[in-house]
Order: structure tokens, then sequence, then C-alpha cells
């Protein structure tokens, strides 16, 4: 076998070896490097022989059962290469983000919000607009959240996947806040509307201005199973309105169910995670740490002699890695065949180009890398999981060959042994470095990865992925069987139990009661919906007759109703089942059971309310919660006897299949 065909397959064929190499970036013990016959006729070729079939192999047709997205912000072709040549060689191979088989090229342009040219190409995009994109198939303007750019918020995949039942997971090495996590839990004008003392950035969208909230506050609604990233500062502000007002969000987060963890042994102890106790975990109070030590680059600077880079002090420990962060996160997702969808950012490429940072800027890549090889490795064992590798947009670091006579400039020493020089020239020393509007690399691999090849647009990608996982985006139709379950009767002032199913479109219901007769209606304030379930307690009124429920649907809208008897001496709560959406017997003053309530307010309006296999009450509650505790219980075991299989696999050398 020639080395040139060694190295072909290599390329191609990622096992054990390239798994190494991904934990060994160091220049020094990189293990993938420039071959030392690079000068010989085909000595430099990646894939000399036929690859069709290789390629052919690596089709393969959706729907896939997970998606793993990583986004490197700031991640251009440029800044892609100058990590490879550093960590690798320039025949090397970055064992994450170059194994991904199939690859294309996007498109990336904003929208201008208003004025002559509203609607039209803004060439150069930020990561507000661009991850919006991604996450909602619409393209908006430069500081818009999930916005259009009239500013009406766009359903996002986490939102629609959650909403179809999957698991759904956002981590970043920013603030949660930043634009591309922010994208997929919030929707706001301006990017900038961090948190309840954004008073000024968020303006109209702030909660006492009659807005869906910041960020943060959205991010809480929102109710991803797994969060994880920086901005831990946003989270101890207070809410200025609303049923939390008052409130740390952090505090309101423990509120509503979540599990907060703060540093690496609380994410370690965190053994689960589901609607019913998400995960919320800010490891610093801004931005993660670079991995590696800023080399500041000045003009001439690559006339100086060359630098290697060095690690950062500062760096969070490696179980709060992008790696570990990944694995953590896919473990606490892959519970059963619901199936999940995952965003990852590295989003210090982009800080750390901003600021004419060689070294910081490729250590964000080679810790992006090492991610992806995490979720590669998972999507390899696993058969069912589709990776997509891209960036929101290009930037202005570039390699160059000789030190330019007025910009920016660094010279490294590479794992080659010789000098790359990296220069900046968007901007003078001290300002920040600008985006570029050149398309940019996206990858795959998995079930209808495919689709990532050729030309595409950065809205393609929600396509893409939604339709990987046959996700049902009309979430207004995912709520439209709502129903409501509420005793028969109750004493007056008795407190009772109210429970909604049927909202998997809503992340959010309000509930009032009305008892009639001129008496104001009760806001029994906002629920959380879990699972498309809701439950809260009602107090009912002190006069005896009939007591009206009503949910509605925060995000769709939708509404359902049910009417409770408020009796005298009444012996207990005594729920009803829930009559089928039509039935004549089920009217605003039968105290038997569940209204539906039109539109227009009327009784039995048509798709707003109905029976459906959550809808249990009364004796038929305990044999459902029995059936649903053993399920649990049962999966619990399987679960745990598939990880032991898997453990005693790893042990015994068995790695599966391999890319």
């Amino acid at each position: 076998m020639t080395p040139t065909t060694r190295r072909r397959r290599a390329a191609l064929i990622t096992g054990a070896v390239a798994i190494s190499a991904s934990l060994a970036l160091a220049p020094a013990v990189a293990s993938a490097a420039t071959p030392s016959d690079v000068a010989e006729n085909g000595g430099a070729a990646r894939s000399i022989d036929d690859s069709t079939q290789v390629l052919l192999d690596s089709v393969k047709a959706g729907p896939a059962k997970n998606v793993i997205l990583l986004i490197g912000d700031g991640m251009g072709d440029s800044e892609i290469t100058s990590a490879r040549n550093y960590a690798y060689g320039a025949g090397g191979q970055l064992p994450g983000i170059d194994a991904l088989p199939l690859t294309g090229q996007y498109t990336t342009y904003s929208l201008y919000r208003d004025g002559a040219n509203k609607g039209e190409p803004d060439y150069v995009p930020d990561s507000a607009a661009t991850g919006s994109a991604w996450a909602t198939g619409t393209k908006t303007y430069d500081n818009a959240i999930s916005v259009d750019i009239d500013g009406v918020p766009q359903d996002t995949l986490l939102e629609i996947a959650k909403a179809n039942g999957k698991k759904t997971g956002n981590v970043s090495t920013a603030e949660l806040q930043d634009a591309t996590p922010a994208v997929q839990a919030a929707h706001v004008a301006a990017r900038s509307c961090y948190g309840p003392d954004s008073v000024t950035q968020c303006g109209a969208d702030a909660l006492d201005q009659g807005g869906l909230g910041s960020i943060s506050e959205q991010i809480i609604g929102t109710r991803a199973d797994v969060t994880l990233g920086g901005g831990a500062a946003s989270f101890t502000q207070t809410a200025r309105a609303g049923q939390w007002q008052g409130e740390t969000l952090f505090d309101q987060a423990a509120d509503r169910g979540y599990q907060i963890v703060r540093d690496a042994a609380g994410l370690d102890a965190v053994a689960a995670a589901g609607q019913a106790a998400p995960v919320l975990g800010t490891f610093t109070d801004g931005n993660f740490p670079t991995r590696f030590a800023a080399t500041t680059a000045t003009v001439g600077g690559a006339d100086l002699a060359p630098q290697t880079c060095t690690p950062n002090p500062e760096r969070l420990s490696t179980d709060l890695s992008l790696r570990s962060l990944t694995e953590k996160s896919i473990d606490l997702l892959d519970t059963g065949d619901q199936g999940f969808f995952l965003q990852v950012e590295g989003a210090s490429i982009d800080k750390r180009d901003h600021s004419a940072d060689a070294c910081g800027q490729i250590g964000e890549v080679l810790d992006l890398d090492e991610a992806v090889r995490a979720a590669l490795d998972f999507a390899i064992a696993d058969g069912d999981t589709m990776v997509i590798v891209t960036a929101d947009h290009a930037h202005t670091s570039q390699i160059v060959d000789s030190t330019p006579p007025a910009t920016l400039s660094t010279a490294l020493t590479t794992v080659d042994g010789t000098t790359m020089k990296i220069a900046y020239g968007t901007a003078a020393a001290g300002g920040s470095q600008q985006h570029t509007g050149s398309q940019l690399r996206v990858a795959g691999y998995g079930p209808g990865a495919g689709n990532v090849v050729g030309l595409i647009d950065q809205t393609d990608n929600f396509f893409t992925i939604s339709n990987a996982l046959e996700l049902d985006r009309d979430l207004d139709g995912l709520s439209a069987a709502a129903t409501v379950s509420a005793p028969s009767e109750v004493s007056p002032e008795t407190s009772f139990t109210v429970s909604g199913a049927g909202l998997n479109g809503d992340r959010q219901v309000r509930a009032v009661l009305d008892a009639g007769d001129g008496a104001d209606p009760v806001d029994l304030g906002l629920s959380d919906v879990v699972d498309g379930t809701v439950t809260l307690t009602a107090t009912a009124p002190a006069e005896a007759g009939n007591a009206t429920v009503t949910l509605t649907g925060v995000q769709s809208g939708v509404t359902a109703s049910a009417v409770v008897a408020v009796v005298d001496g009444a012996v207990a709560p005594v729920p009803t089942a829930t009559p089928a959406p039509g039935d004549p017997s089920a009217t605003p003053t039968d105290p038997a059971g569940v209204v539906p309530v039109g539109d227009d307010g009327s009784a039995g309006g048509a798709g707003t309310a109905g029976s459906g296999p959550l809808a249990f009450t009364g004796s038929e509650a305990l044999p459902a919660l029995v059936l649903a505790l053993m399920l649990v219980v049962s999966g619990a075991v399987l679960v745990a006897r598939r990880r032991r299989q898997q453990q005693l696999a790893s042990a015994n050398g068995d790695l599966g299949p391999q890319l």
C-alpha cells in the first residue's frame, strides 16, 4: 500500500486514532500532520483515487431521530485553515470538522429593515440575523432575534422540535443571551435586550411594556431540556413585571422547576433532564475564557519573531470544555425514542477575530472541533443522527504571504515548523475587525445530510433539519385539541386542581376563574406546559353557583374551559371525564364536563377543546398514573442497561462502526 493510499483512507475512515488526535491538539504532539513525502508527485493529494463510492455510501435518506447542529461563530474558511495549519499542518486534517463527508457552501446575507431598501439584501450580516435565518427559515435584519423584518416572531427549530415531543438542548461558550443561543429561545427586536435591566435596549419587548420579556426571561419560558453556557450575570437581575416580579431570574427558574447548576460538580451531579426538571447551567458571569492566551496583532507584527500559542490560565476546567458540555448534553437528551435537537456554539472564534487575536481564534476552532468529534462519535454509533457543522458569517482574518505594511498582523510557528502570517485589515489597532460577506462551508453526516451539498442559503438549514426530523410546524394545530379537566363540584372557598392536556403547541397557558353574576374574573396566572400538559390550583368562590375555569394557550391562543359547580357541603372534589369535541351534553351550565370555547367566545367552538389520551379524570386517573409510572421505571431500566452495555463494549475495545 502506497503512502498516498494510506493517507486517503485515513482521511475517509476515522476511528480510534482520530479520536485520540482530537484530544491532542498541541502542535508538538499532533498525530496528523503534513506528510513527509509532500514534495513527491501525489505526495500532497488527499484523495488520489476514485472517491465516488465513498461519497455515495455517505448519502443516507432521512428521516433522522436526532439532529446536532454545531456552529462556529465567525468561522469562515480562513479561520478553519489557520487552525488546521497551526495544529495539524497544511497537509493535516481536523479530526472533527474535516471528517464530515458531505460538504457545500451557503450564502449568509441579511436584509434591510426599513427605508428605500427594505427587504433587499444587506451583504454583510451579523450573528443575530444569520442565527435567526437558520433557526426560523426567515431572513431578517441585523440585530433581530427570531423576528422578521416587520418584528413578527418566527417559530424556531428548538420551539418546533419541543412542540413535536423532541427533547431539546442549547449550548454555547458565550453568554446564553448572546445572539446565537438566543435565536433558538427568544424573540426580540434588538439582540442587546439581555435581561430586565436592559430597559433601553428592550424597549417595547420588556415585560412591563407588554412585550415577551428580555432574552433571559424568554429562555426560562422556552424551557429547553438542557441549556448550558455563560451569562449568569443577567440571571441575577430582578423581574420588573409579571407574576415573578421582584424575584431574580435564577429564583424564578427554580420556582418553575429548573435544576440550576453553576459549576462542573453541579453539572456532573445532574442525572436526568426533562420538561419537569430542565437544566439551566451557567458557569461564568459573561463569556467563557478562551483556550489560548491572547496574541493581539500589531502593525508590522508578522515581521517579529513567530509565536507559539500558550494555554490561557483562566480557561475553565476540561469538564466544562465545549466537548464535555456537548457530551453531557447528548447523554441527558438521548433518553428514548422521541429523539432530540441540540444546538452547540463555539462562540469566541468571532470574538477573538474581532480583537485581531490569532491564537485566541485558533484555540476556539480547535475547541469546536473537539465538540464536533464528540457529536460524530455519537452519530456513528447511533446510526440515526444527523450532524451539521457550519458558521453564521465569515470574518476578517487572512493567511498572507508577507507582512502588510499598514494593517495588523501576527506570525505563528505551526506544527510544520514553518511560519504562518495572519493579517487583519478591516479596522485599526484597538478597533473591532469586521465581519465579511463571503459564503461559508456547511458540512453534514447522517440521515438527510445530503441536502447540504452544493450552493444553498443559510435558511435552507432550517428546512433540512425540520424535514429530517419530520417536524409538524403548525404549532397552533398542535394545541387545537386541548382539553381541561376539573372537579364536577367543590365546596365554597375550597382549593381544587385543574388539569389541561393536548397543549403541545404552547409553552405556557394563562388561567382565569370566572364565577359569573358580575364578579370580576380571577387571574390564576401563567403556568408552564410540561410535555403538553399543565396542572394548576384554583380556589372556589365563596358563593354557591357555577364557576368556569378557562385556559388560554399563550402561544397558540387556543382556549378550553371547564365548569365547576360550587355547592355547599360538597364532600370532595370529584373530577369527571372530558366529553369529546362537540358533545352536546357539554354546555356552559352543565357541571359535569369540559366546555369547548369558540374563537368568538361561544360554547362549542370546533377544534378548541376535546378529549384526548391525556384527558383523564376521576377514577380513570389512578390506573393511568400507575401505567405511566411503570413505563417510566421500565424506560429507566432499559436506558441504564443500554448504557452499561455500551460501557462494557468500550472497555472491551469494541468501538462500533467507524466513519
